[in-house]
């Protein structure tokens, strides 16, 4: 059985972070093992929360008790999204070298969280500096939105040839897989998005329709499921046609719902069993 160490926020209302990850991970009957870095009500979206932000080293202390167990040895990938502060990337860091360390063949699968290219980058300025100097050559697996790939290499990726420069260049900084969640090159049909993975010596590509919507948490959901069908198949192409499926029937189910947050639960079948309605193509 997968078992992926997840290191995230979390929130009580909504699905975002692990509150994302979790349960469709569980769905494809991969243990998980959550460890939060907050604990708010809901997502920041919505311009007010509450609850706690974890001390850095209260999180270091969750992943130490778990390492007490003699357990980071099952982990087969430490699984990371938006960092709050540069002290819970150094825990992160730490957490995937003690895994690494009890399990060589484990991989650490980065989200590397800052922006888009609607908003911008929302994160502290310290944040990418940390996670393209830190992070991002320590990770296996990197899943940036093309906004957060250019942002990462100094690039501008625009059409596929230029995106396609940016994964190498970002693939040089140390990750051997990188999965683009959000490909919006000018030539593409109108109203449509593509995600884009390349690992090993291969590239693959699915074009969906692009809905009109803006759900918070379904890069989160992206990057677990990806992750997870990667480990299982060792096919980026195959893992890239699974997680699109999913993620676009999540995405139109919660758009049919007329509700702000995610439709997580009310989509879980096609989680655990993706329709593949949408065709891969192999670049090279």
């Amino acid at each position: 059985m997968t078992t992926i160490l997840s290191i995230q926020s979390s929130v009580a209302y909504g699905h975002v972070g692990n509150s994302a990850a979790v349960f469709p991970l569980q769905r494809l009957g991969v243990e998980v093992w959550p460890v939060h870095t907050v604990h708010f009500s809901n997502h920041t979206g919505y311009g007010a929360w509450r609850g706690p932000l974890m001390p850095p080293e209260d999180v270091r202390e969750v992943v130490t008790g778990v390492e007490e167990r003699g357990a980071l040895g099952e982990v087969d990938a430490v699984l990371s999204g938006y960092q709050g502060g540069e002290q819970i990337g150094e825990v992160v860091l730490d957490a995937v070298a003690r895994t690494k360390a009890a399990n060589p063949s484990a991989i650490y699968a980065c989200d590397p969280v800052m922006g888009n290219a609607t908003s911008g980058c929302f994160v502290h300025p310290a944040i990418p500096v940390l996670l393209r100097e830190k992070v991002v050559p320590q990770a296996d697996l990197i899943t940036p939105n093309q906004f957060e790939l250019g942002f990462l290499t100094g690039t501008e990726p625009d059409d596929l040839d230029s995106t396609l420069a940016s994964v190498e260049a970002a693939r040089a900084m140390g990750p051997s897989t990188v999965l683009v969640t959000s490909v919006l090159r000018p030539d593409r049909p109108e109203d449509t998005i593509e995600m884009l993975a390349v690992h090993g010596d291969g590239a693959w590509i699915v074009r969906t329709p692009r809905l009109p919507l803006k759900a918070n948490g379904s890069g989160d959901v992206t990057a677990a499921l990806f992750t997870a069908h990667l480990l299982e198949t060792g096919d980026a192409g195959v893992a890239l046609g699974r997680t699109v499926s999913s993620v676009f029937d999540l995405l139109e189910t919660t758009h049919r719902s007329g509700r702000r947050e995610l439709q997580l639960v009310q989509s879980q079948e096609t989680i655990a069993t993706p329709r593949m309605q949408f065709e891969v193509e192999r670049l090279h």
